[in-house]
């Protein structure tokens, strides 16, 4: 049961981000193109997802276990610091110029996006490049 309600909240986030067209680099694009052709449209995308994220987050914090009772790994840092910041920055630079975040990205690769593919590896290739960097702050006992 819990796998098959994995499957669909999966499959349900997956189709919200192609029917909103969150897929479409060149549609996120043109909604970060504020001096050019300009696509307003992806707003009311994040106007729907903010009140949803603002409710959901409210409702975890509270409960802190997920609907099968099992334990919720909720981060609690509240406050900005550098690598916060910078790492936004090269999130932010990233989604402008390839026109893709992680999930559409992922959605992306199942209609064979030759461009959400090179996202993916590029994107996997940072994270194995921070993980490697970092490995000695977070955990120092594995060095």
């Amino acid at each position: 049961m819990k796998n098959l309600l994995t499957f669909i909240a999966g499959l349900l986030f997956g189709l919200g981000l192609i029917v909103s067209g969150m897929t479409n680099p060149y549609k996120v694009i043109g909604f970060l193109d504020l001096f050019g052709r300009w696509d307003p449209s992806l707003m009311f995308v994040m106007l729907g997802a903010i009140p949803v994220a603002f409710f959901g987050f409210n409702f975890i914090e509270k409960k802190r276990t997920t609907i099968f009772n099992e334990p919720l790994h909720l981060s609690g840092k509240t406050h900005l610091n550098k690598a916060l910041v910078v790492g936004s920055l090269i999130f932010g630079a990233g989604w402008a110029l390839a026109g893709f975040c992680p999930g559409p990205a992922l959605v992306s690769l199942g209609s064979g996006n030759t461009s959400a593919l090179i996202f993916v590896v590029a994107m996997s290739a940072g994270m194995a490049f921070h993980d490697h960097l970092y490995k000695p702050i977070f955990n120092p006992k594995s060095t």
